[in-house]
């Protein structure tokens, strides 16, 4: 399958200290893409580069097969971007703000009148037109956000934390329009601190100190050698007495992590520690009700990624 964004080696430094370090993936086109990584990792410097924002120290990159440094200019008119926070004018109404920004793109008159009337189908817009933008909701904001960064019809998005700040419901909403957009042929390139947003993604790059330490499906993530160690296993204890538990769990001298996850504890203990001894040790403490082995969570693989690359 065609790569539609592809990095190979890509080095960026701002004096001594390098930010973005020989990083290699490549993302096909029509899938979704997401980045990961703690603020400072190099997620932003990244997608400027391949933005052809930021010229790289060195190694190379291209957005729908155009050089990032040499056609720059041009990868411009390739990509849609949608900020993390708002950048539609408050003061101008949804419809003006579509209008702004089909002229902002150099679309002809017939082109922005049928853009616009695509996009505010797809959105769901109509009824919002009229309305400031400023006194739309997060969701909605968001929806015209989305409908501005696509009014030129890029065949690549990138989508800087698209839902941060908006309700689960709106969330769960704009989702679905990605799903829609990428099945129809376009490329979102994602960057999000929700694991069941990265649950959703074709394939997931972790970034951390500016180097790229894993990037596969989740599938392959989740089985990850590092993250699977053969001294343990990894178990999920249901409890609806939660705090009583996980205190009586850390308490076990052969358990090596413990996390809470809702109403479950997903702990990793020696391999030498079976199902039954763990509940063994546990009878007696009120709240548990079962214990099942299970795979690592993406937050498991990212959080033992991290740990591995601080030693």
């Amino acid at each position: 399958m065609k790569a539609a964004i592809a990095l190979d080696g890509l080095t960026k430094q701002y004096g001594q200290r390098t930010v973005v370090d020989d990083v290699t993936f490549a993302v096909p086109s029509g899938s979704i893409f997401g980045l990961l990584g703690p603020n400072g990792s190099g997620k932003s410097t990244t997608i400027k580069m391949l933005c052809g924002l930021v010229l790289p120290t060195s190694g190379s990159g291209s957005i729908d097969g155009l050089d990032i440094v040499a056609q720059s200019a041009a990868i411009r008119w390739h990509i849609g971007y949608m900020a993390q926070s708002n950048t539609m004018y408050e003061d101008l109404t949804a419809d003006e703000n579509l209008e702004f920004y089909a002229r902002a793109y150099r679309l002809g008159p017939a082109e922005r009148r049928d853009r616009k009337e695509t996009l505010v189908n797809l959105m769901g817009l109509g009824p919002f037109l009229d309305v400031r933008s400023g006194l739309l909701s997060g969701g909605w904001q968001r929806r015209l956000a989305l409908a501005c960064a696509l009014l030129h019809d890029p065949p690549i998005v990138f989508l800087d934390e698209p839902t941060a700040g908006i309700d689960p419901v709106a969330r769960r909403d704009l989702w679905d329009l990605f799903f829609r957009l990428a099945e129809a042929g376009k490329t979102f390139f994602v960057t999000t601190h929700y694991m069941d947003e990265a649950e959703r993604c074709s394939e997931v790059g972790y970034i951390y100190n500016g180097k790229l330490i894993a990037c596969g499906t989740s599938v392959a993530l989740r089985r990850l050698a590092s993250v699977n160690r053969p001294d343990t296993t990894r178990y999920a204890i249901d409890a609806e007495e939660i705090m009583p538990t996980f205190a009586a769990v850390r308490a076990l001298p052969y358990v090596r992590d413990a996390t809470i996850f809702g109403h479950e504890l997903h702990v990793v203990v020696e391999s030498t520690a079976s199902a039954e001894r763990l509940a063994s040790d546990l009878r007696g403490h009120a709240g548990w009700q079962a214990i099942r082995c299970v795979d690592p969570s993406l937050e498991d693989v990212f959080v033992t990624l991290t740990r591995e690359s601080e030693k």
